[in-house]
């Protein structure tokens, strides 16, 4: 079974979104993690706490819009959150679908590089954003 993106969320779960936006951003913010890692570290931690945290090193590669400047890495992180988290490949394909699309709503693009022309400074606020959508998709 799909999800609606329209389907109303539980308080429960937006207080989870809101609190992995929040750590999202914080990791970022701390330098410890950029943008995917801080994505997918957060999304392990409250979906998938058995996958061991080296697990993060996977989307290392994906900062900095996979260091050519195109697609954002917290897209790309979210994504592979999505993948590890869901047993099931069309569950992962629609939501995958679900974030690209609201992130282009929200900010235009899922280019870095032109994110980060047009909306300077945003990276550790759109981190956050990232993961809180994750989350609100997967508590649903």
């Amino acid at each position: 079974m799909f999800w609606s993106k329209n389907q109303k969320i539980s308080e429960e779960t937006r207080a989870v979104s809101v609190q992995c936006q929040t750590e999202a951003e914080q990791l970022y913010r701390s330098g410890k993690y950029h943008c995917a890692e801080a994505v997918l570290e957060v999304a392990r931690r409250h979906f998938a706490a058995q996958l061991p945290e080296s697990i993060v090193g996977t989307v290392s590669g994906f900062g900095g819009g996979s260091s050519s400047g195109c697609i954002c890495g917290a897209v790309s992180g979210g994504t592979v959150a999505l993948g590890l988290i869901l047993a099931d490949k069309k569950e992962t394909t629609h939501l995958t679908k679900e974030l690209h699309t609201w992130f282009k709503e929200k900010y235009g693009v899922t280019c870095c590089k032109t994110i980060r022309q047009t909306h300077k400074g945003a990276c550790p606020v759109l981190t956050g954003e990232v993961a809180g959508k994750i989350a609100e998709m997967l508590g649903r």
